[in-house]
């Protein structure tokens, strides 16, 4: 059966994985490497903001984050603002794509997937509209999607609410550009995981939605596996 390499990160500066994934598209976009799943936690923590942001979507000003420690990053992905930190699993799946919309339903389903196996009931709300785009547990927000496709092939992704902790600085914002949005977390749902064991479960969904096995590699293994592309 045809592979999903699977590489487990860690925590992980945002600009460094920005950067990865930017070579590892490459890569992909000339065979070097199969479809391939990057996981992680980003700190210091992050806010983007998507190629559908709106201004105002920064409530607070620039020097309340900064003192908080959260910079501000422009990104080439879908979406509007989002927060990325500690006690959130962040997925981004470099994977050859022929149909961007069906491609981010195959990654709301595949999440809702991860969730139950967690014992979370979730769903999509893709009919509302795309500021809606994401999963949710009832009207409340668990998980956000925003993808960017360069000659095929993917880069960004999602980002899943694991810890409570992760939840603070959504408050901060107007986050996916909806004012009244309640976003909520794993563990706020009353199930304990931690960020690894879901990201497991994401890669082995992931995998099934795509057809194919889920393989663990290495960080040292991508590199030796492209040649013509440092990593």
């Amino acid at each position: 059966m045809p592979e999903l390499w699977v590489c487990e990160l860690g925590q992980a500066a945002y600009r460094d994985a920005l950067a990865l994934q930017e070579r590892l598209r490459e890569a992909r976009q000339h065979g070097h490497i199969p479809d391939t799943l990057l996981l992680l936690e980003h700190n210091p923590p992050v806010y983007t903001r998507g190629r559908r942001s709106q201004p105002g979507e920064l409530t607070m000003g620039e020097a309340f984050y900064a003192a908080r420690g959260i910079e501000i990053i422009e990104t080439r992905r879908g979406g509007k603002v989002t927060y990325h930190g500690p006690g959130q699993l962040v997925g981004y799946p470099i994977v050859a794509v022929d149909d961007v919309v069906a491609y981010v339903r195959l990654l709301e389903r595949t999440l809702i997937a991860t969730l139950a196996q967690a014992g979370i009931k979730a769903r999509a709300r893709d009919a509302e509209g795309p500021d809606y785009t994401g999963v949710w547990v009832q009207d409340r927000k668990i998980a956000s999607i925003g993808v960017h496709v360069a000659r095929g092939v993917t880069t960004h992704g999602f980002a899943l609410n694991v810890e409570r902790r992760a939840l603070e600085p959504f408050g901060w914002i107007v986050a996916c550009g909806l004012p009244d949005v309640q976003m909520t977390s794993v563990e706020s749902e009353g199930h304990a995981i931690s960020v690894p064991a879901c990201g497991e479960l994401a890669a082995a969904s992931l995998a099934g939605a795509l057809g194919l096995e889920a393989r663990p590699v290495s960080r040292e293994a991508l590199g030796a596996a492209t040649t013509s592309v440092p990593l």
